[in-house]
């Protein structure tokens, strides 16, 4: 048998089932900021699974890998938050992936600090990334796992300053269970549990 005719019959690689979206914003003035939950929680799954989002595809820094027998592309999308959606409708267009198979994963300042919640579907509320994939996507049938940054600290504080500010040494600490927890989410949602996601992995902390 020659080299050509073993290469031929080896079986096609399967095909993309899943996109998993961490949103933030790119550069080194947002690392660690409030608005960048979900790009740090994909930095706990690269860990866990031993990969790097350093291929820049469909506008964002992304990784195809393998999770619980699924082939997912990880994403980053580096068209900062506010157009988060146009790089998961290209990826999700390419791949011909339905916004249920899409997961993503952001902050959220309406749940208090350190808690997580998963989610079937929803609306997009105050958070624009998410407003953004609701229109490209023109389905608010995703999945998605919101980590708790907590609520400005004041009413007259003005809220772009406030999810752009840093995470504190003992915030981050105080984060590193919930990031293990979203992964885990993401893990039973691709292995198709949303439901045992929701009931196992959600976090409730209840406001001081």
């Amino acid at each position: 048998m020659s080299i050509f005719s073993k290469f031929s019959s080896r079986p096609p690689a399967s095909p993309v089932e899943f996109i998993i979206a961490g949103l933030g914003n790119p550069g080194r003035d947002y690392v660690l900021t409030r608005h960048n939950a979900g790009f740090m929680c994909l930095d706990v799954l690269s860990e866990r699974y031993g990969f790097k989002t350093d291929r820049l595809k469909f506008r964002s820094l992304t990784a195809d890998v393998m999770i619980n027998g699924h082939r997912c592309l990880v994403m980053r999308p580096q068209t900062y938050m506010n157009n988060s959606g146009e790089a998961i409708r290209d990826a999700a267009a390419f791949y011909k992936i339905p916004p249920e198979k899409c997961i993503i994963i952001f902050d959220d300042i309406d749940i208090p600090f350190a808690s997580l919640r998963v989610k079937r579907k929803g609306s997009a509320g105050s958070h624009n990334g998410i407003k953004s994939i609701v229109y490209h996507l023109n389905s608010d049938n995703f999945p998605r796992i919101k980590i708790g940054v907590g609520n400005k600290p004041h009413p007259d504080y003005d809220l772009k300053d406030y999810v752009l500010s840093v995470f504190s040494k003992q915030e981050i600490k105080a984060l590193e269970s919930v990031m293990e927890k979203a992964c885990d989410a993401v893990e039973l949602i691709v292995a198709g549990d949303i439901d045992a996601a929701m009931q196992n992995c959600q976090i409730t902390v209840k406001n001081n």
